[in-house]
């Protein structure tokens, strides 16, 4: 356990133990009613960015009354996980989430950040294609060499993937170099590959099942025949708000794993009706037909725990590209699960 946890862990300890200690003179008096009372929060207010018509798991968490009393604050929407991560470094908000490439990249530039929770990933239900039309004389990875590639940022998820595909398929580094990555917003791929700005666009849920019902187009590959089912990124908090607010961290990531959970154990259609409404209700003026198409969370283990062996396989990658150092860094201290619902030896179900 790092100093920063077990730092946390004290302070945990000792909010309990003067929670504790309350209630029991409060008892002794009468004043109140016997029930646990957990420790008072440090922070109470959690600043975060959105997705367009996408409901993320903290703001389904605070929908479920697992965050409570705890406020979210939204701060506006991205399309980037790079970026939300990199906003939560400067402290602009509080929790954000990203590819584990892109989260690792950061901590390796001496990012003083966590990951806490898995949040996305991919399965036989959610998975990012990489598609090109019917009509393409692409089809094996040596004909991507001089083309171009449609991806919702560079640096993240969908570039990885990409090069690994390359990678397995023996184009060397050069020849990788050749294939131009271009950033267009998810909603523009499909039009971008049928207009011919690019020859490969990358399309995932309700763009990717709507562009397929449209025909024309095919798949490639997927991240998932590369990977397996996979979780891909986490939410991150900085140390510094772990350790100014480790009752505040422990409410939120609880509420956030539990709350993946529950979509992960509830049946589609339920987990669509809810999202429908929360979009509904907060009022966004944005388009809620993607909510259709959602089919799972892609979250390959309960509640997001993290494990080594997920994070291992990117730092195995930046490794091998070059851009770390063998050793340089180690997977154990880039995550904690301490503050999951169902971490390791927490018997949470049963409480």
């Amino acid at each position: 356990m790092t100093s920063l946890f077990r730092f946390v862990r004290a302070r945990q300890l000792t909010a309990r133990k003067a929670a504790r200690l309350l209630l029991a003179g409060a008892l002794t008096f009468g004043l109140i009613a016997p029930a646990f009372a957990e420790p008072p929060l440090d922070k109470t207010e959690i600043r975060y960015q959105g997705w367009a018509g996408q409901v993320t798991f903290i703001e389904l968490a605070d929908d479920l009354g697992y965050l409570a009393p705890l406020k979210l604050k939204w701060v506006g929407n991205t399309i980037s996980g790079p970026q939300d991560i990199q906003t939560v470094v400067t402290g602009d908000i509080d929790i954000g989430g990203a590819f584990y490439g892109a989260i690792l990249k950061l901590i390796a530039a001496r990012a003083p950040i966590k990951a806490v929770v898995g949040y996305y990933g991919s399965d036989a239900n959610t998975y990012q294609g990489y598609f090109v039309k019917d009509d393409s004389l692409i089809k094996t990875a040596r004909d991507l060499i001089g083309k171009k590639v449609a991806v919702n940022t560079l640096g993240a998820h969908l570039e990885f993937v990409l090069r690994e595909y390359l990678a397995r398929n023996s184009l060397s580094a050069s020849e990788a170099k050749q294939v131009t990555l271009v950033a267009i917003p998810p909603v523009s791929g499909e039009q971008a590959l049928r207009q011919g700005q690019v020859e490969v666009s990358t399309l995932s849920g309700v763009l990717r099942d709507k562009a397929r019902e449209r025909g024309g187009i095919h798949s490639l590959f997927n991240d998932t025949d590369l990977f397996g089912n996979f979780t891909g990124g986490s939410y991150v908090l900085r140390d510094k708000f772990i350790r100014d607010n480790p009752e505040a961290s422990r409410k939120l990531i609880e509420g956030i794993s539990r709350a993946i959970a529950w979509a992960q154990a509830t049946p589609p259609e339920e987990v669509r009706a809810r999202f429908e409404r929360i979009i509904s209700e907060r009022k966004r003026n944005e388009d809620a037909t993607p909510i259709r198409y959602w089919k799972s969370t892609g979250v390959a283990s309960k509640g997001g725990v993290i494990s080594d062996a997920e994070i291992q396989v990117w730092i195995d990658w930046l490794e091998k590209d070059g851009l770390f150092k063998p050793g340089q860094i180690k997977a154990s201290d880039t995550y904690t699960n301490a503050f999951n619902y169902f971490r390791p030896g927490k018997t949470a179900e049963a409480q």
